[in-house]
């Protein structure tokens, strides 16, 4: 029995010792590893691939450089202030006298673009809105204070003035027809407080309608360009730049629920804002224009309204009503054409047709392609303004809207009646005005729809795009707030 037991226990032991022999040798070999892992780092490697060309347009040095040059940090101040509530039927003012509301100073910040070597500067609306103090950094340091030469709430367009020419750097525009989907942009500012930031991103769509800008107009044009560079709180008023270093756009907002950026962010068109800027750099107020036409938006109607409409398609903008003796009537266009370009630019929603008219004065003709009955036509269209006419409107002209006749308030009544905007009725007339309001001569409106009115022209756009309003204001010599309620369908 231990003769057959012997070669069993002699196998195990050698098989034993083997295996001892082997770990140990293993145990070596990874000790020295580890130790060599603990001395040098793991190998990392950049993920580019050798000899791959850069994609094309995808250098920004050269227009970032450029750019930075060109973009201005803007800071504002609000002076505190007073605010007297006028309410007539408030028991309260009657036994106890006005109250009174004391708002703090404020302070605030943004980007702007210099567009000329003397100084003109564009940036947002809602940036210098209000301010009584307007400074403006350059990107060598220099400091100066800035005039305010005009603003445009509709389009939430400013443009500002550092006077004494300085040769200062300037970006030129850039067309912004030509935009693509899919392109490389730029944008650059100083969000945050921070110095002059460039972020880059890609358009990500054309024609965007928010609705922010009914924030300050009750006749808002918005037909943003929608890209994914990176922007935030300051970079407003600040330059969307393509690779060559052209301005295609102006910064205005961002989609976020934080009111930090969260991947999208809005710019107005260049093409829209040389208009605006030429306008109120040459006339103090910009020269609305308006075809005529009352459309509906295929985009956005719901499918009720298009099937009432016996539309199928979502490409073009369906005429619902041409006013009398407008252009787009002189030009045969009718209820039920469905307009697919303007001036070759193809329109399919109520921002591209925004987009498209914002960009002419009242004179100007544009030549509109559309459908009628399953047969594409052209006609050109004479752009009016509110009245119907093609005459200028200046900022500081009177105008007869309502059949009445306004002009602004001075700078003497301004500190008179302790106001920072308004509009005086100075002819009552025997229209609308006189007949549903029975507002008289003198009567000094402030607002409309809630809205603040300083210019004839900022009266003209809310009257066009409502056909009812409630006009807010006062009589010089009494206390108190009134309001009215006006139809100004047809009313002239």
């Amino acid at each position: 029995m231990r003769n057959k037991l012997f070669p069993v226990i002699a196998t195990a032991a050698l098989t034993s010792v083997a295996t001892l022999f082997v770990a140990s040798r293993v145990l070596d070999r990874d000790q020295g590893h580890f130790a060599v892992t603990n001395s040098r780092p793991v190998p990392v490697n950049y993920v580019n691939y050798a000899g791959a060309a850069a994609p094309a347009g995808a250098g920004f040095e050269l227009a970032a450089e450029s750019s930075v040059k060109a973009v201005v940090h803007i800071k504002t101040a609000t002076a505190a202030r007073i605010i007297t509530d006028n309410s007539m039927g408030d028991v309260f003012n009657q036994l106890f006298g006005q109250r009174q509301y004391y708002i703090p100073s404020q302070t605030g910040s943004g980007s702007g673009v210099v567009i000329s070597p003397d100084g003109y500067i564009v940036t947002n609306n809602h940036v210098v809105a209000d301010a009584n103090e307007v400074t403006v950094t350059f990107n060598d340091r220099y400091t100066a204070k800035a005039k305010v030469i005009g603003t445009d709430p509709s389009t939430d367009i400013a443009v500002l003035q550092v006077e004494g020419e300085r040769n200062i750097p300037f970006m030129e525009f850039g067309n912004s027809d030509d935009v693509k989907l899919g392109q490389w942009v730029l944008a650059v500012g100083f969000p945050l407080n921070l110095d002059a930031t460039v972020t880059a991103g890609i358009v990500s769509a054309k024609g965007r309608a928010l609705g922010v800008n009914r924030q300050r107009s009750g006749a808002p044009i918005e037909s943003f360009i929608q890209t994914d560079a990176a922007v935030n709180p300051g970079n407003s008023g600040g330059a969307l730049v393509n690779t060559t270093g052209q301005l295609i756009g102006i910064n205005s907002a961002i989609a976020s629920p934080t009111g930090s950026y969260a991947g999208y962010s809005y710019a107005i068109p260049a093409n829209i804002v040389r208009k605006v800027v030429n306008d109120l750099m040459r006339y103090g107020a910009v020269q609305r224009a308006y075809m005529g036409v009352e459309y509906l938006d295929s985009r956005t109607a719901s499918p009720e309204a298009l099937t009432a409409a016996g539309l199928d398609k979502t490409e073009g903008v369906y005429i619902t009503n041409i006013k009398a003796n407008s252009g787009a009537a002189k030009a045969g266009l009718k209820k039920g054409d469905i307009i697919t370009q303007i001036n070759g630019v193809p329109v399919n929603s109520a921002s591209d047709v925004q987009g498209q008219i914002a960009r002419y004065r009242p004179g100007d003709n544009i030549s509109i392609m559309f459908n009628r009955s399953s047969k594409m036509m052209t006609a050109n269209v004479q752009l009016t303004n509110f009245s119907g006419t093609t005459d200028i409107l200046k900022s500081n002209s009177s105008a007869r809207m309502l059949g009445a006749t306004f002009r602004p308030v001075t700078d003497s009544e301004k500190e008179k009646y302790g106001i920072d905007k308004g509009i005086v009725v100075s002819d009552a007339g025997t229209g609308a005005l006189a007949h549903q309001a029975k507002i008289r001569k003198g009567f000094i409106i402030t607002g409309i729809n809630n809205i603040p009115v300083g210019a004839v022209a900022d009266l003209q756009q809310l009257l066009v795009s409502n056909s009812t309003v409630q006009i807010a204001g006062f009589y010089p010599g009494t206390q108190g707030m009134y309001y009215y309620t006006i139809n100004n369908n047809g009313a002239e």
